[in-house]
């Protein structure tokens, strides 16, 4: 879409505005003041019809804490890890809602709508999908956005369709993964599939370090977006992580893109928002990323990824609302201040749903918990690839994932050299190291610098199959790479 030239001047009036917001706090309110101050987030962010949301872990239901500030704060609820792939299809086409379900089903009985996350993704894969390719990778992927999409119908307020695929980077092209190697088209594809399964519930692509309007990436995104609205494709709106730190700070333009995007004709959500620091420094920045949502009709809401900092995947950074106590912080202030200065009225526009079905029974069984992890910026260190290591009959190899300035992702991928039942790899870090998130397997820690892991369920794998989990490392200015052993059953 053309943006007229005085469009463009009223970008950068706003971006000037929530340039100031967040180096004076909130001395510079918003054109349009909302109708009362609201006391809660939940409440603050509905006088401008925003909702103001959060990331649930299943571990959460075990902690009357943080269930009490998610029913008092938070009217949208988004599973970290519960409906993620390889979670909700964790064998081929045998389908398991029970950990997505408890959340799902805890949301809808507190009176809160709820996020999907994720349907499609290159990470996260069960094992059996990470082995496929080419046509039967793409209906396996087709068949699990249809069978998950209508297990929900009528209980997801949006979903995360596509999750992650455009690469980092200055080409803006899309990241190489064995979905993409199905062929261009798979998105497109993911997206006709989750509107033939649920025609009431917005359709959204998800990404991370698209804030920065001027960056590829960004602009890689949005003409993906553009295409498909100018070819009917169905997409409803566009998630922007926001995961920001030192070295990625809210860029000064994250208005002009909110507002670039929207213009397209797609609501615009922050769904991942979190802020690592302290103090003035993150209540301006959390501050500023509220007001340029407000800035922006379209801007239909904001969820931080988690609640209490020590349940982040980022805890050594402090990135959130509340503290590792419960207490409300300084970024929860700037936050309420900004809500109730008050902005634009939000105007989604688009397929929409309200929750139709009641929830299911409550499951008794516990969730395992997986944090997950999200790219922001890339440090230099490169360290060399090891050898493959292992015994008995199976073997595990190290590959490197994202990296930041303060800690990196590895993947672990397990490889069959004949049948087994089952298989344990051992991870060893070194000091000051330590493995702050996982995902894919059931971890178990027999020393502060030693974490076993087991695979979700049997683990079973014939001649030559693989398998993978991954881990986040918070290296603690130490960049050598984890060491990883292998033994089956």
């Amino acid at each position: 879409m053309t943006i007229t030239r005085h469009r463009r001047r009223r970008a950068r009036a706003v971006s000037a505005v929530a340039v100031a917001a967040m180096a004076v706090g909130m001395a510079v309110p918003l054109a349009l003041p909302a109708a009362a101050a609201g006391s809660t987030l939940e409440s603050a962010a509905a006088e401008t019809n925003r909702y103001y949301g959060a990331a649930m872990a299943g571990s959460y239901l075990n902690n009357s804490q943080v269930t009490g500030i998610l029913q008092r704060e938070f009217d949208m609820i988004t599973a970290e890890n519960e409906m993620k792939m390889d979670a909700t299809e964790p064998s081929q086409n045998q389908f398991s809602y029970t950990n997505g379900d408890r959340i799902v089903n805890w949301a809808l009985q507190n009176g809160k709508q709820v996020r999907g996350h994720a349907l499609a993704w290159h990470s996260q894969q069960p094992g059996w999908m990470q082995n496929m390719s080419g046509t039967n990778l793409r209906n396996a992927m087709l068949n699990h956005v249809t069978k998950v999409a209508t297990y929900y119908k009528g209980k997801i307020y949006a979903w995360d369709v596509v999750n992650e695929a455009y690469a980092d980077g200055n080409s803006g092209g899309r990241r190489d993964s064995n979905l993409q190697r199905t062929g261009n088209d798979w998105i497109e594809a993911a997206f006709r599939a989750a509107r033939a399964a649920d025609p009431g519930a917005k359709l959204c692509y998800n990404d991370y370090n698209t804030d920065n309007w001027s960056h590829a990436k960004t602009q890689g995104v949005y003409n993906m977006v553009k295409d498909f609205k100018a070819r009917g494709v169905p997409i409803d709106c566009v998630g922007f992580q926001a995961h920001f730190n030192s070295g990625n700070p809210v860029p000064s333009n994250y208005d002009v893109t909110l507002r670039n995007f929207a213009d397209l004709g797609v609501d615009v959500q922050i769904t991942e928002l979190d802020i690592e620091g302290s103090g003035s420094s993150q209540s301006q920045q959390f501050a500023g990323v509220t007001q340029a949502c407000l800035s922006v009709a379209r801007c239909t809401g904001i969820t931080v990824w988690g609640v209490r900092d020590s349940e982040s995947w980022r805890a050594s950074g402090t990135p959130l609302l509340f503290d590792g106590s419960g207490n409300k912080k300084a970024a929860y202030t700037g936050t309420l201040n900004a809500l109730n200065a008050g902005g634009v009225r939000a105007t989604p526009g688009g397929t929409t749903t309200q929750p139709t079905q009641q929830p299911t029974t409550q499951p008794t069984s516990q969730p395992t918990t997986q944090p997950t992890s999200q790219p922001t910026t890339q440090p230099t260190a490169n360290p060399t690839t090891p050898p493959p290591t292992g015994s008995g009959t199976c073997t595990a190899t190290y590959s490197e994932g994202e990296k930041w300035n303060d800690r990196f992702n590895g993947v672990v991928t397990i490889r069959a050299n004949g049948n087994i039942s089952s298989w344990t790899s051992t991870v060893t870090v070194r000091s000051p190291q330590r493995i702050i998130a996982t995902w894919s397997g059931s971890p178990t820690w027999p020393s502060a610098n030693v974490m076993t892991m087991r695979p979700n369920g049997s683990g079973a794998l014939a001649n030559g199959q693989t398998a993978s989990f991954g881990f986040t490392v918070q290296h603690g200015g130490n960049w050598t790479w984890p060491t990883v052993t292998c033994s089956a059953s």
